[in-house]
Formats: structure tokens, sequence, C-alpha cells
């Protein structure tokens, strides 16, 4: 064990003279720490400092490397330790210490905001183009697919879509009716407040037809589809991906386009506008409820009212979105699944990203179809 470390301090003339005694090894690490502690005020007030070892009786890395920093405190990075008394037993180790961090730290330049912006857009933009080429690549094998299928009629598995078609539509549909008929009923009751100051009440049904018909319905329906069902297609392919099912398909010479994706994504494209339609009488409901209850208006007038103020154009518009926005869902939920790595990380990563992007891509799809069919007078 040794005895215990004892750092004697005087101080002549402004050199600090620091005389350790002792033990000053690892085992006394706790000792030395307090012995540091103590000493280290003088330091700061010292205007040279210097070391005798002469009183050491053992020494490791951790005692010299201790004796170094004392050493250290108020000399510019660099200069030599003012050090006496060492014996040859631990000259090496000494010498080894007092090489160690002597390089001044490296001046980190300022880096300019523009360059750093610029490098910023850049990356983005290599993202951008690395998700359109995914994206193009999954509808490509998608197309094949479907050729090979048509092809085929056999090779498409009826079960698996019949599944997905449940799984996508069927239990979606308790949502759906939820989420929309609140919509609907929001909006008329806010219609209601706010036009009820200018006597034009019955104005609402306009607005609740042509937005719920045209825009809000498939929209809706169509971000809680990406948020439900695009999700579970993204986990359930990551999870096939982390445990090398899709690489025994393909080992069995079968394709995982052909046998995981395509059902999922015709699921998608089949039952959306079915959703959509059922999506928007439920917020058609949902306003002509308010109205009545909230605006006074009698379910006959609104259903009169709706009748003159929609068409079947503005059903048309609606539901004509409704597939390109399940085939957007579809490949970007899939392709996000088979881009999982072997992490649950990674697994959690593509899941929302899958999310973030099936809503995005949904909404500037809406924005295209909304120019479109007004530049055709839709």
């Amino acid at each position: 064990m040794g005895s215990e470390p004892v750092l004697n301090v005087a101080n002549e003339g402004g050199t600090l003279d620091l005389h350790p005694g002792g033990t000053w090894t690892a085992t006394h690490a706790a000792a030395l720490e307090h012995l540091y502690k103590t000493v280290a005020p003088k330091l700061d007030q010292a205007g040279t400092i210097r070391v005798d070892l002469t009183d050491v009786g053992e020494l490791d890395t951790l005692g010299a490397w201790l004796l170094e920093k004392m050493g250290r405190h108020n000399l510019p990075v660099g200069s030599p330790v003012n050090v006496i008394g060492v014996s040859d037993r631990y000259a090496g180790l000494i010498a080894e210490v007092t090489r160690v961090n002597r390089r001044k730290p490296a001046v980190e330049r300022p880096e300019n905001p523009v360059v750093v912006r610029l490098e910023q857009l850049g990356r983005y933009a290599a993202g951008i183009t690395d998700d359109m080429a995914i994206f193009l690549q999954m509808l490509g094998a998608l197309g094949l697919a479907l050729f090979g299928v048509l092809r085929r009629p056999r090779s498409l598995r009826l079960t698996s879509l019949a599944y997905q078609i449940y799984r996508v539509g069927w239990q979606a549909i308790p949502i759906i009716l939820l989420i929309t008929f609140l919509i609907g009923a929001i909006i008329a009751q806010q219609g209601i407040f706010h036009f009820r100051k200018f006597g034009a009440e019955s104005y609402v049904v306009d607005m609740v037809g042509i937005l719920v018909l045209r825009e809000l319905g498939v929209l809706i329906v169509a971000i809680m589809v990406a948020g439900r069902s695009g999700s579970a297609y993204t986990a359930e392919l990551g999870s096939m991906k982390m445990r090398e099912e899709i690489d025994a398909l393909s080992t069995m010479g079968l394709d995982p386009v052909e046998v995981l994706v395509l059902p999922r994504i015709l699921a998608l494209i089949c039952t959306l506008p079915i959703l959509a339609f059922i999506g928007s009488m439920a917020a058609l409901y949902g306003g002509g409820l308010v109205a009545w209850l909230y605006g006074g208006m009698s379910p006959a007038i609104f259903i009169s009212r709706l009748h003159d103020a929609v068409s079947v154009t503005s059903f048309e518009v609606g539901i004509i979105k409704a597939p390109f926005m399940a085939l957007a869902i579809g490949i970007v939920a899939c392709s996000e699944g088979l881009r999982v790595k072997g992490s649950a990380e990674s697994l959690g990563r593509q899941t929302t990203t899958s999310v973030v992007k099936s809503i995005f891509l949904v909404i500037v799809l809406d924005g295209i179809f909304a120019v479109f069919f007004a530049s055709i007078g839709m």
C-alpha cells in the first residue's frame, strides 16, 4: 500500500515550491485529488512553480500526471515544467508525461455562413434527387409487376389483396366516419358563426358542400390513410427486411414487389376512393346536423340548398384525386419499408419518414389537381 501521499508547499520570492512525498499512485486517488484541490488556489497566485520529487517513494502514471498538471498550471502551452529531484527509477515516466499535450490547440476558423448555407442546400437537393430516384424506381418495379400479373392473372394473390382491402378499408371506416363527421360539423359551426353577422347563414351549405366534396373530404381521408395504413406498410416491410424474409423470397425465385408490394398498393387504390366517398358523406351529415341544431336550418332546406350548390362535377373532382393519392402513399410507404437497415432505430426513422413524405405528397398532389381542374373549368 505504501505511505499516505503528502504535499508540502512553500512560497519563496514568488516561486511556489511543491514538495510531494509518500506514495503517489492510483491506490490513493481520492487523497491525491484532495491534495490537488487544496493547493489549487495557491497555484493560481504563484508566479513560477517548482516541483521537488526527492521525497516521493512510489509513483505511477496518475501521480506523475497530477504533478505535471500542477507544474504546468500557470505556464504557457509548450513550456517545460521545473521538476527536480527525479530518481532514476521514475525518470522515464516523468519524461514521458512531460511530452503529453504539448501542442497548441488548433485554431478553428469560423466558417463562412454563406458557404454553410450553400452546402446545406446542396445536401437537401441531393436528398430530394435520391428520393425521386427511389420513387421512380419503385413505380417502375410496380409497373413491371402489374404487367406480369396482367400476363398471368393467376399470379395475383387474391387472398393477400382481399386481406389488405379488409385492413385498409373496412377496419378504417369507424375512424374515418368519426373524424370526417367532426370536420364537417366544425366547418359548418364556424361558417354559421361568422356568416350570421352578415345574414348569410344559408351560404354555409355552399361552403360545406364544395369544400368537402372537392377538397377536404379526400384530403383528410388521404392524410389519415397515410398515417394509419402507410406507417403500417413501412413497419411491416421494414420488419421483414430486418429478419431477412425479403431476401429469402428473392432466394426462392419470387419477386418481393409482386408478392408484398403489389397487393398492398392495389388495396390502397381500391379502398381510398370508397373511404373518400364515405368520409365526404359523413362530413356533409355532420355539417347538416350542426346547421339544424346550431343554425336552425331544417334538414329539408339543407338538402335542397346542397342540391343547388354542388354538382356531380364537384364530386368527380374529389374522387378522381383519390387513386393517385393512394398510389403515392403506397409507393412511398413500401419504398421506405424496403430501405430499413438492421436496427430498430432505422425502422422507427423510416416509418416516420414515410408518414411525413406521404402527407407532403398528398398535399402537393391536391394542389396540382386544384390548379389542373381550375384550368380546364371543372
